[in-house]
């Protein structure tokens, strides 16, 4: 009953974040659920939450998204969703924790550092943001930093880029469940269908608390909180790896 009030709790968390700044779900949720359910099963239900969440928020942004853009995105995460959910049947999961700690945090740090640098919204470093966030988003269940580093970098409109990264959010997770679901089946978690739709509901639920906090919370209060809880679940999440690969 613990895991299961902390999982809904991670999802409400999450699916607010989401609506709030835009991109916040995997980064908030995934520590927490890799916490508690293990690395697979805890990304593949980050997969999925994210990409209903982000599906849901899409009907309410979707003049304002970039398609070429998008396009762009998706085509390049494709590159590195495959060998990414290879990568998840040959690692070891005390490996897999670590890595998905040190891979969250290393990307928070870059985006931290980045903050004051600039640069042209060329192609190449636009591919190369959807190649790692699709990588990433596979592996540990966080795509978000990549394609956060690239808009930050290039100055893209917050707006537009909030908007941009639902359908995005909405096609990597999508795709890379399909991924796991070919490569590893039997890894997705056991949830009953009452959990299932308890999750669904947390969803539901933490999207109307995002909609009451974007009205009336500023934009870069939402970012701090966001930085701090995800580095919390990053370290939390190192530590537990380190602890099952010494015991």
């Amino acid at each position: 009953m613990t895991t299961s009030a902390l999982v809904l709790a991670s999802v409400v968390v999450g699916a607010g974040m989401q609506r709030f700044t835009g991109m916040g779900f995997a980064l908030v949720a995934a520590p927490f659920l890799v916490l508690l359910l293990g690395p697979v099963e805890g990304v593949i239900l980050v997969n999925l939450c994210g990409a209903v969440t982000a599906g849901a928020i899409f009907f309410r942004v979707f003049r304002m998204v970039n398609w070429r853009t998008y396009a762009i995105l998706t085509m390049a995460a494709l590159i590195g969703i495959v060998p990414a959910s290879l990568a998840v049947r040959v690692v070891p999961a005390a490996v897999l924790q670590i890595g998905i700690g040190v891979l969250l945090a290393a990307g928070l740090t870059v985006l931290l550092a980045l903050r004051s640098a600039r640069l042209q919204p060329k192609r190449r470093y636009l591919w190369t943001a959807g190649a790692l966030s699709g990588f990433m988003n596979t592996s540990a269940g966080v795509g978000g930093p990549a394609v956060s580093i690239y808009s930050m970098a290039t100055r893209w409109e917050h707006h537009s880029f909030a908007a941009t990264m639902q359908p995005y959010f909405f096609t990597i997770g999508s795709l890379s469940l399909a991924a796991k679901a070919a490569t590893t089946p039997a890894e997705f978690p056991d949830i009953s269908w009452q959990m299932w739709l308890a999750i669904s509901l947390a969803c539901l639920v933490g999207l109307a608390i995002g909609e009451i906090f974007a009205k009336r919370v500023s934009p870069r209060a939402a970012q701090i909180v966001l930085i701090v809880l995800a580095y919390l679940g990053a370290v939390a999440t190192i530590g537990r790896g380190v602890l099952d690969a010494l015991s």
